[in-house]
């Protein structure tokens, strides 16, 4: 009779995120994750024939709770607002997730900055859709505008360089989210890239 697993996979790779969260994802290997399991590395391939195959299940953890946090942005009044505060805290208290997410080139576990904006970008296409009254097209640029903007505070906030308190970055982001907002809706052209550049600088120069 073969001997009876003590852990279920769903265990090891809950401790394994609690590694990456603490050390990072390069942390996840068969030692740390034993440790922190208080056990041999021998469960982990039982279910597992390689670490890589661990750390991608972390990174789609990592992922969910992120996804989470989106959610919840996106249900407050003002959406993206909402986005953007659950965003920058995302990178205050899960540092070492949000490299994994944003930080972490692609390779053997997947991850990097344009795939979480896409990922991102897909989240809040039918509330910025729906609520800002723009088509997809406008809402994709919309958001990828804002989300760079974020994608810069939340960095310096996770690389312990930011300035600036939470009160001032949502300020920060409520000014870009109206100025971008008024340029997509006032622009013709604006979200194809068809439109006038230097008439318009000139024209604004001008007031």
């Amino acid at each position: 009779m073969p001997p009876k697993v003590k852990f279920q996979k769903e265990e090891i790779v809950e401790a394994a995120l609690r590694v990456a969260r603490r050390s990072g994802i390069d942390a996840v290997t068969a030692r740390e994750v034993a440790a922190e399991l208080r056990v041999s590395p021998r469960p982990i391939f039982t279910w597992y024939e390689t670490m890589d195959q661990l750390r991608a299940d972390v990174y789609e953890r990592a992922k969910a709770q992120y996804r989470a946090c989106i959610e919840r942005g996106l249900s407050e009044p003002i959406p993206f607002l909402g986005l953007w505060k659950q965003y920058l805290l995302f990178a205050r208290e899960e540092p070492e997730l949000y490299r994994l997410l944003f930080l972490t080139r692609p390779g053997n576990v997947s991850g990097g900055a344009m795939e979480a904006l896409k990922f991102s970008q897909d989240l809040a296409r039918d509330s910025i859709m729906r609520i800002y009254n723009m088509d997809a097209r406008t809402a994709d640029c919309y958001f990828r505008d804002l989300w760079l903007a974020a994608f810069s505070c939340a960095t310096l906030i996770v690389t312990d360089d930011c300035p600036y308190s939470m009160e001032e970055m949502l300020a920060i982001g409520a000014e870009i989210s109206l100025a971008v907002c008024k340029a997509y809706k006032e622009i013709p052209g604006l979200p194809e890239g068809n439109y006038d550049k230097d008439a318009l600088f000139q024209e604004l120069i001008r007031k």
